[in-house]
């Protein structure tokens, strides 16, 4: 593969290179480079958002790479403050062991274990001496620690910084001191950290690493950030009929993004699918194909297939499954606290808005009062097109 290709997969999906000009020339040495990526064994609960970052380590993988994954079990005893309005409490020993493990099993669904050297930066952080750690303190100053947005915001509203929290940086730099890496990929929200690893490189005689940041994804609503909390996410171990239907609910705009981030067809051929669409193409059936790949990568290709198929059974062809989970209520429930209890919606004010825009559904008819209090009997209750329950009222 020439150069120009190599440097179009290294540049897909990315948000900044830096420098760029500087990755050119680690590329035309043509040699394996070093690629280092840092993960704190926090409680692993990965969704697609988090797989973005190992995707493109997956994609550098195999144009010959060395990965370096980076297990961060002595940073991750101090808590990395990105982001964070507070202290953010450190983990346990106990924890760091345990969410490493987890996180191994589920990144290796990604990557190729066999060709991926994981690392832990307590095998260098560990053997410091007090008097190397207040050396590599001294590399940095105070001044340029409150530049970094998180921190400088803390400061200016009065809000606590611990001093632990300023070797964070400085711990994620010198891990790259120590692997000599020649790239380094994070999140937009590590930039600062990044940067500060070719700092303390060039301080060290080494060749500074290159940086490449990975965007945020969106989640299924395309606004906000996939996250758990907002329940806007597609969790690597959903089962596949959840994730299929949560593919298939994007926007046909988000499903190119996703296409960008998450996919590891070639450009090429997602090129060749936006002419489909153009050509009167159904976005349908591109969601279709994405949804089978990322089934088949987190379950088997069996599981997107008949997860496929049970999508196209139950709305395509309008039925209802034949499972779903069951509740019972006293007569006089209202309608919004009997979606809210039956888990069809989050909250009563979710309910009414679903009410509004026709989304909530008894035996297939819309629900059109608000204050409506369901009569005696068995009934199925729906919300959009994914969330079922059977609900008997006494």
């Amino acid at each position: 593969m020439n150069t120009e290709n190599t440097l179009a997969i290294f540049e897909r999906g990315t948000d900044e290179i830096l420098p760029l000009d500087e990755l050119k020339k680690k590329l035309a040495k043509n040699k394996p480079l070093r690629i280092k990526a840092g993960f704190d064994p926090t409680a692993p609960d990965l969704h697609l958002g988090h797989t973005v970052l190992i995707n493109k380590l997956k994609q550098l993988q195999d144009l010959g790479h060395e990965i370096l994954f980076l297990i961060g079990d002595f940073t991750g005893m101090i808590g990395d403050p990105t982001g964070k309005s507070a202290t953010r409490p450190p983990l346990t020993q106990e924890q760091v062991i345990e969410n490493s493990q987890t996180y191994q099993t589920q990144v290796f669904k990604i990557l190729d274990k066999e060709k991926t050297t994981v690392v832990f930066n307590s095998e260098w952080m560990g053997k410091m001496s007090s008097a190397q750690m207040i050396q590599l303190a001294s590399q940095h100053t105070v001044a340029r620690m409150l530049e970094r947005d998180d921190f400088s915001k803390r400061y200016k509203s009065g809000k606590s910084i611990s001093i632990h929290e300023f070797l964070y940086p400085l711990i994620q730099g010198y891990d790259s001191v120590a692997l000599e890496s020649d790239i380094e990929l994070g999140g937009t929200d590590q930039k600062f950290n990044l940067l500060m690893g070719r700092e303390l490189q060039k301080q060290a005689g080494m060749e500074p690493q290159v940086i490449l940041t990975m965007p945020i994804l969106e989640g299924l609503d395309g606004v906000q950030k996939m996250s758990k909390s907002l329940d806007n996410y597609i969790g690597i171990d959903d089962a596949p009929d959840d994730m299929f239907g949560k593919i298939m609910s994007i926007s046909d705009e988000l499903m190119w993004r996703y296409l960008e981030l998450l996919s590891f067809e070639t450009l090429e051929t997602i090129a060749s699918w936006k002419v489909e669409i153009e050509n009167g193409e159904n976005p349908r059936n591109i969601k279709f194909r994405l949804a089978e790949e990322i089934i088949t990568r987190f379950h088997s290709s069996e599981a997107a297939k008949q997860a496929q198929q049970n999508f196209i059974n139950r709305f395509a062809k309008n039925k209802v499954p034949d499972e779903m989970p069951e509740f019972s209520f006293d007569a006089g429930i209202k309608i919004a606290n009997l979606l809210k209890e039956s888990g069809l919606v989050n909250s009563t004010s979710d309910a009414f808005r679903m009410i509004k825009e026709g989304a909530a559904k008894i035996e297939g008819e819309k629900i059109s009062d608000r204050n409506l209090e369901p009569e005696s009997g068995t009934a199925v209750y729906q919300v959009g097109k994914r969330k079922f329950a059977r609900v008997t009222i006494q």
